[in-house]
């Protein structure tokens, strides 16, 4: 995803010392999955079967919640290539630098985590924030308990995740849930978000909706962006949609860049074509401002 994942969240730490390498043993050991349990840091961690719908699950016990709790479980991921630092939507997926020994014990993922943890904070009988992180950080759940469900479907964990996509929702929950959403593996949650770049109730979420939309690039990206660029009532969600625009590969991008702010009726959504035009450094885009300054 372009490493997009850092955009969205704000920061990105990258750094650390060299660490010497140690020779590889004649035969490796075979690489195990991702584990599907966190490691729970400060505080104390209960790991229980799904036994029926996430929602009624996940309804019953926030109702029954007195206290401030955690509550979570693991869906797949797709694998950020040769990234096996461990990170999280609270430090701005920074990078955690161990120790020597440590990186030694640790096996270096080439293909990244292809699991998510995806979190709630559950506080006066309600969720107030959203979190995700991967295996390999531990999670620091500072004195609180840590629900744990196993065995959550990538279509239920989308399901219960929509619900915080609506316009009754804090914007701060409405933003974390369409990443959330995002980062899934399976198909269906490109479909979760062409349905909200289309017809999402807030059109913050709509924006939201579209950028992620952008990263998965292909036809039908292509037709949720053009279709927002051209028929979404908000000009804020339209220069968002040209944003994504600027984010899908460049030979689908620029074309549709160049015809927008061309052709566009409003203004402000042309300028935002030639801005994103401008940084974009296609020989196709220098060709069009020729002719616009020529003519």
């Amino acid at each position: 995803m372009k490493a997009l994942w850092v955009i969205v969240v704000g920061l990105f730490v990258s750094g650390g010392s060299a660490v010497a390498q140690t020779p590889a043993p004649q035969t490796a050991a075979p690489q195990t999955a991702a584990p599907r349990t966190p490691t729970v840091e400060n505080g104390t961690l209960d790991v229980r079967p799904l036994t029926g719908a996430l929602d009624r699950e996940l309804d019953a016990l926030i109702a029954a919640t007195t206290d401030p709790m955690w509550v979570g479980y693991a869906v797949a991921t797709n694998p950020r290539g040769g990234d096996s630092s461990c990170w999280s939507s609270r430090d701005g997926f920074a990078r955690h630098v161990g120790s020597v020994d440590s990186a030694r014990d640790r096996p270096v993922k080439l293909e990244g985590s292809d699991t998510l943890y995806v979190l709630y904070r559950v506080a006066d009988r309600r969720v107030d924030r959203i979190q995700f992180s991967t295996p390999e950080c531990p999670l620091d759940a500072g004195g609180l308990k840590v629900s744990w469900l196993t065995g959550v479907s990538a279509a239920a964990s989308l399901d219960w995740l929509t619900r915080f996509t609506g316009g009754e929702a804090a914007r701060r929950l409405q933003n974390q849930a369409v990443v959330a959403i995002a980062l899934h593996a399976d198909p269906p949650a490109l479909d979760r978000l062409l349905s909200l770049a289309r017809t999402g109730k807030d059109a913050r979420v709509r924006g939201d909706a579209l950028f992620w939309v952008a990263q998965r690039a292909g036809a039908k990206a292509m037709e949720a962006v053009s279709n927002a660029i051209d028929n979404d009532p908000d000009t804020e969600v339209k220069k968002k949609a040209v944003f994504a625009l600027s984010q899908m590969p460049k030979d689908e991008g620029v074309p549709k860049m160049i015809d927008v702010a061309r052709t566009n009726q409003n203004r402000e959504v042309r300028r935002q074509a030639m801005f994103w035009l401008g940084q974009s450094g296609d020989p196709r885009a220098l060709k069009f401002f020729e002719d616009i300054l020529r003519n």
